[in-house]
C-alpha cells in the first residue's frame, strides 16, 4: 500500500467535509505556519515580488509576499471543499459575476471560446462554473501521487467539464472542442511542458507557453480572461477582456498580449496570486539562478 498516498488522499478527503469557512480558516492557520518557518513558498515569492514589483516599498512588498503565502494555502484548502461538496453548495458562495457578457457574447456567436484562467484566487471554482455554461474542455495531468488523481479529477469533472491529457491528443480534444463552438480553459503563467518562447512578464522575460496562441491561430476562436477572486462572503468571478493583439500571427505579440493580460487579472488581487512558482526559473541565455538558496 502507498502510505503516503493513503494519507494524502484521506486528508484531502478529511478537508474537503469541512464547510468553505472552516476549510479558509484551516489555510489561513496552514499559511500563517509556512511564513512563520520561512520556508521556500515564502523565499521565492519575495524574489518574484521584487522582480516584479521593483519600484515598491520594500515594507509594502514583504507584506505582499507574507499574504500571498497565506491565500496559496487557503486556496488549497478551498479546493477540498469545493471537490467534496455538491456543486448546489458551492455555487451558493458565487456572489457574483463580473463581465459574464464577453464570455456570453462569444458563446451565443457560436464560436469556440479559450478562457485563459491565471493562478489568482481560486481557479478551481471558476473552471467549475464555467462546465456550468456550455461543453467545457480542459487539460489534466494527474498528480505525482496517484492516490489523489481519482479525488481530483472527480471535483474538477463534478460540474460537466471534460479532462484530456497532457499530449498531443489532449491538444487535438482542445482543437476539436473549440472547433464545435465549446469552451476551453487553459491556464496560461506557467512555464511549458509543450512549445514555448520568452515573452515579457511584468517585463522581464519568462518563458511562455505557445499553446493558446495556437489554439487561436488554428481556430478562429475568441479569447477571454477570467479567475475566481476570494471576498468575504465567498467568491466573485471575474471575467477580463483580451487584448486585440493576443490574436496576431505574430506569435510573440501574442505572448506579449497574453502575459499582459495575466498582468491584468494580477492586478485586480495581487495577495491572491501564486507568487511562490518559480516563473523567471530559465532564461533566454540559460538556466536562471536567481533561485537558488544562498
Amino acid at each position: 500500500m502507498d502510505i503516503k498516498g493513503w494519507l494524502a488522499a484521506s486528508a484531502l478527503k478529511l478537508v474537503g467535509t469541512l464547510p468553505l469557512r472552516w476549510s479558509r480558516r484551516l489555510g489561513w492557520l496552514v499559511g500563517k505556519l509556512a511564513v512563520w518557518t520561512r520556508g521556500d513558498s515564502l523565499r521565492i515569492s519575495r524574489i518574484n515580488l521584487a522582480l516584479c514589483y521593483p519600484a515598491m516599498d520594500p515594507a509594502e512588498r514583504e507584506r505582499l509576499a507574507r499574504d500571498s503565502v497565506v491565500h496559496t494555502a487557503v486556496t488549497g484548502c478551498e479546493v477540498a471543499t469545493l471537490w467534496r461538496q455538491p456543486w448546489s453548495r458551492s455555487e451558493d458562495r458565487i456572489v457574483r459575476v463580473r463581465n459574464q457578457q464577453l464570455l456570453c457574447e462569444e458563446v451565443d456567436d457560436d464560436r469556440g471560446v479559450l478562457v485563459l484562467m491565471p493562478h489568482t484566487g481560486n481557479w478551481e471554482i471558476f473552471g467549475m462554473y464555467l462546465a456550468t455554461l456550455g461543453p467545457s474542455t480542459a487539460l489534466y495531468a494527474p498528480p505525482k501521487i496517484t492516490a489523489l488523481d481519482p479525488v481530483i479529477r472527480a471535483g474538477r469533472e463534478a460540474t460537466g467539464a471534460q479532462m484530456v491529457p497532457t499530449n498531443v491528443h489532449g491538444v487535438r480534444a482542445l482543437l476539436k472542442a473549440l472547433k464545435a463552438g465549446g469552451i476551453v480553459m487553459v491556464l496560461p503563467d506557467q512555464e511549458p511542458d509543450m512549445g514555448g518562447d520568452f515573452a515579457p512578464f511584468f517585463g522581464k522575460p519568462a518563458l511562455t507557453m505557445t499553446l493558446a496562441h495556437n489554439l487561436l491561430q488554428r481556430t478562429g476562436c475568441r479569447c477571454v480572461f477570467g479567475f475566481g477572486k476570494r471576498i468575504d462572503d465567498g467568491f466573485e468571478l471575474v471575467f477580463l477582456p483580451a487584448e486585440k493583439a493576443i490574436y496576431s500571427d505574430e506569435t510573440r505579440v501574442s505572448l506579449a498580449a497574453m502575459n499582459r493580460g495575466v498582468e491584468a487579472c494580477i492586478a485586480e488581487a495581487p495577495e491572491q496570486y501564486q507568487w511562490e512558482y518559480k516563473r523567471f526559473r530559465k532564461q533566454p541565455e540559460g538556466k536562471s539562478r536567481i533561485y537558488r538558496k544562498p
